[in-house]
């Protein structure tokens, strides 16, 4: 049965490399399970039932990769677009997360249009190289920033906005000791490098006191247990939202459609490449319908209630371990169910813990910084402004509009006209005359 799905002989595997390969996978992008619920809280979701959201989407969604297309390629709530739902949408914005989760549904429905019709590559192709570069680092530096804000690293400061926090406490000493672990571990290429640093980090916080009394770690009350409910969350989207706000709502979806294109066509293409699955002109031969199960993820991660699900570069782990078939993605999807029943464990992990695994994707995706040509200086100025005004303006939308309208007014104003697109035109129009208009 497992040969006639996956068609193991053709692709030169065998079950145990599959399933070694998907466990490898797991280890490398469970992280998600402690540190999504963590970001989806701080933007006013429910905490209970979001554990059981992160792991079902996860599962859902890598489900429908590995049947649609066969590829190893795990899915699950994305870093960088959760962190845009809770910090820019709900908390900048105002918006409920009722309606960020209507927003990201409709996103989804957007997503699998542009998938099915194809114009989603075309419209990936027509975007400038150095700007999905800059939103690509900006975002790592937006994570990064939320992770040493998270930990207490960096504070808040009414003179100069922000400042180092107290690095003698416990709780801090923590998370610096986590982001050295973490790097650590990763140099030495110790499988599920960031698990393991939350899980050592988490241990340690059982003897580290809190500063009220307690400790950063609480003891669980048990070390498994059934899975907590979703009925917070579950279909409590607002539909109607995005419709009836239109002019406040279309660039928030379109922020969530260009994040997750680029991050969604670069991870696939990455992990497709390490396994071989890329023909002789290096195009990815099931790319469509490799999109159409990332935009069905998404809607179905709105139903459950949890931010754009996206695939995850992490996948690469498992493609390394000899994982080139979609029993990969299978075992990936297994392991994501399995880990509802070790609720009460994930629940008592602290931010301190997470910190650090915030902090290291923000590095992970920073290095993307050496693709950039810094010897032209209309390559990279754009660049470099796009990805410090998503940290500095805490928003992943703004530093897209400023970029666009940055990189045109560069490339026009030294006769590089003729080198933008009509695409990258019209939006930077529309994003400048979003703020003559104020239509935020």
């Amino acid at each position: 049965m497992l040969e006639k799905l996956f068609r193991l002989r053709e692709h030169d595997t065998t079950v145990r490399t599959e399933i070694l390969a998907g466990l490898t996978t797991f280890a490398a992008m469970s992280y998600v399970l402690v540190v999504n619920p963590g970001i989806l809280h701080a933007g006013g979701m429910p905490i209970v039932g979001l554990i059981t959201v992160t792991a079902l989407s996860a599962a859902v969604g890598t489900f429908i990769m590995a049947f649609l297309t066969n590829y190893p390629v795990a899915l699950a709530p994305g870093m960088g677009l959760n962190a845009f739902f809770s910090y820019t949408v709900c908390l900048g914005l105002g918006v409920s997360w009722e309606a960020a989760l209507g927003m990201t549904f409709w996103n989804g429905i957007l997503f699998l249009l542009l998938s099915v019709t194809g114009v989603r590559t075309k419209v990936a192709n027509a975007i400038p190289h150095n700007l999905k570069i800059g939103v690509q680092c900006g975002i790592g530096l937006f994570i990064a920033f939320l992770g040493l804000r998270n930990g207490g690293i960096i504070v808040a400061h009414p003179a100069t906005f922000v400042t180092i926090g107290d690095l003698a406490s416990g709780p801090a000493l923590m998370v610096l000791f986590g982001i050295a672990l973490t790097v650590i571990l990763v140099i030495k290429k110790i499988p599920g490098a960031i698990l393991l640093s939350v899980v050592i980090v988490t241990a340690v916080g059982i003897f580290v006191p809190s500063g009220d009394g307690g400790f950063v770690t609480p003891l669980p009350e048990k070390l498994v247990g059934l899975p907590d409910s979703m009925a917070n969350t579950f279909f409590k989207f607002d539909l109607m939202y995005p419709i009836e706000h239109f002019a406040e709502s279309w660039t928030i979806i379109f922020a969530m459609l260009f994040v997750n294109m680029f991050d969604t066509i670069g991870t696939l293409i990455g992990v497709s490449r390490r396994a071989g699955l890329v023909d002789e002109n290096g195009v990815l031969p099931k790319m469509g319908p490799a999109l159409t199960a990332d935009a069905a993820a998404t809607v179905v991660g709105s139903c459950l209630g949890t931010s754009t699900v996206t695939s995850y570069i992490e996948s690469a782990a498992g493609v390394e371990s000899g994982g080139r078939t979609g029993l990969t993605a299978v075992v990936v999807g297994i392991c994501f169910l399995l880990s509802l029943f070790f609720t009460p464990i994930l629940a008592v992990i602290p931010p301190n813990a997470t910190a650090p695994a915030l902090v290291m994707v923000g590095i992970f995706m920073m290095e993307a910084i050496r693709h950039v040509d810094f010897g032209d200086l209309r390559e990279f100025a754009p660049t470099v402004v796009t990805l410090l005004v998503m940290p500095l303006a805490f928003s992943i939308s703004e530093g897209i509009a400023v970029g666009f309208i940055v990189y045109v007014a560069i490339m026009a104003g030294t006769g590089k006209h003729k080198n933008i697109s009509a695409l990258t035109y019209i939006l930077a129009l529309i994003f400048l005359l979003r703020y003559i208009f104020n239509l935020r």
